[in-house]
C-alpha cells in the first residue's frame, strides 16, 4: 500500500508534466473510461451514470464518458484496474469513503494515495434511526444506553463491519462518550434491509443514508435521532445534527472522482474545471436534489488534503473497534 499523501502525489504529478501538458488547453482525444467499481444500480453506478449524462448532454466534456462497471472486493477490483493505467488521462473512477475504509481493513492493495484526486462533488449525512415507538428520542439517549448497559444495544447497518455505516455509528458513539466496541453492529445488504430489520424489532436502532431513510420517516414508521452532517438537510429538514445535540462529530458520505496515477497538471485541471462547471448546472442540481445529495464541491488539491485527513481519522476509529488490519 502506498504511503505518500494524496496531496503529495498530486504535486509529484504536476511537477512531472510531459508533452500533453506542453501546449495550451489539454483535452481528451478519445472516449473516457469512467469506472464504477461496483455493480449497476448502486451508489457508485448512480453517481457515474448521472454525472456522465449531465456532462455529455450539456457539452461540458468533449468526448464520450463510457461508464464501465467493475464490481468486486468492495471496490478493490476496480481500483486495481485503474492503478494499472498509470499516466492514462482517459481513465477516471467515482469514489466515496470505501476508498479509505477498504484498504484500512486490509482488503485492497491500493489506497487513495495511489490515484489522482480530481474533485469532490456532493455529500450526504447518515441518519441514526429508531422505530416510532422507541423510548430513545435523541442520539444522546442512545449513547447513554450504550454507556449504562454495554453490549445491550444492537444497531443495523446496510454495509459490512468496518464500512461506512459502522464507522459513522462508532465515531458518533465515541464522540458521545461511550465505548463503540460495545455496540453490537448487525450488517445487512443495504440500508433497506437494515431498516426492515429495525421495523421488525430485530434490532433497537439502525443507520443509513439520510435520503434512503426519508420515506419511512415521512410515513411515521421510523424516527431519526440525529443526522451526522454539520448542518440540517432538505431530505430531513426537522432533524437535528449531532452537533446540535452537543456531540462533536461529523460524518459525510462524500462522493467524488479520481483518476489514474501520474496525470499531469493540465490533465487534472481540465477535469477539475469540467466537474466544477457541471455542479453549477441546473441539470445537475435537479438530479442531486432528487437523490438527496448536498452540494459539496472541492477541487483537486483540497480534495486530496481532505482524503488524507479522513484517512487518519477513520484509521483511529477502526483501531478503536478492533477492525484495522
Amino acid at each position: 500500500m502506498a504511503v505518500a499523501s494524496a496531496s503529495a502525489l498530486l504535486l509529484t504529478a504536476c511537477a512531472g508534466t510531459g508533452e500533453a501538458a506542453a501546449g495550451d488547453g489539454w483535452q481528451p482525444d478519445k472516449p473516457i473510461e469512467y469506472i464504477a467499481p461496483a455493480n449497476t444500480g448502486g451508489g457508485w453506478d448512480t453517481l457515474a451514470r448521472t454525472s456522465a449524462r449531465v456532462l455529455e448532454e450539456n457539452d461540458v466534456i468533449n468526448r464520450p464518458m463510457r461508464v464501465v462497471n467493475k464490481p468486486g472486493g468492495g471496490g478493490a477490483i476496480g481500483w486495481a484496474h485503474v492503478a494499472g493505467k498509470e499516466g492514462d488521462p482517459h481513465t477516471l473512477f467515482v469514489t466515496s469513503p470505501p476508498i479509505l475504509l477498504v484498504p484500512l481493513a486490509g482488503e485492497s492493495d491500493f489506497d487513495h494515495t495511489d490515484f489522482t484526486p480530481i474533485a469532490r462533488l456532493a455529500g450526504e449525512p447518515l441518519a441514526y434511526l429508531v422505530r416510532a415507538d422507541s423510548p430513545l428520542t435523541t442520539f444522546a439517549d442512545l449513547v447513554e444506553e450504550v454507556r449504562d448497559d454495554p453490549g445491550s444495544l444492537s444497531v443495523a447497518g446496510g454495509s459490512g463491519p468496518g464500512s461506512m455505516d459502522h464507522v459513522g455509528l462508532a465515531g458518533a458513539v465515541q464522540a458521545g462518550g461511550a465505548d463503540p466496541s460495545t455496540v453490537r453492529y448487525v450488517p445487512f445488504d443495504g440500508g433497506g434491509e437494515a431498516m426492515t430489520a429495525l421495523l421488525g424489532g430485530h434490532v433497537q436502532a439502525a443507520v443509513s443514508g439520510a435520503s434512503e431513510a426519508r420515506a419511512l420517516v415521512a410515513s411515521g414508521d421510523l424516527r431519526v435521532l440525529a443526522i451526522s452532517g454539520d448542518e440540517r438537510v432538505g431530505t430531513l429538514p426537522d432533524t437535528e445534527t449531532l452537533g446540535e445535540q452537543g456531540i462533536d462529530y461529523v460524518f459525510e458520505i462524500w462522493r467524488g472522482v479520481m483518476g489514474a496515477p501520474g496525470m499531469t497538471e493540465e490533465q487534472v485541471a481540465y477535469y477539475e474545471d469540467a466537474f466544477a462547471e457541471m455542479t453549477e448546472l441546473d441539470a445537475w442540481k435537479q438530479e442531486t436534489e432528487k437523490l438527496g445529495w448536498v452540494h459539496d464541491f472541492a477541487g483537486s488539491a483540497e480534495f486530496g488534503e481532505f482524503l488524507d485527513g479522513q484517512y487518519e481519522e477513520l484509521s483511529g476509529i477502526l483501531t478503536d473497534i478492533g477492525l484495522k488490519k
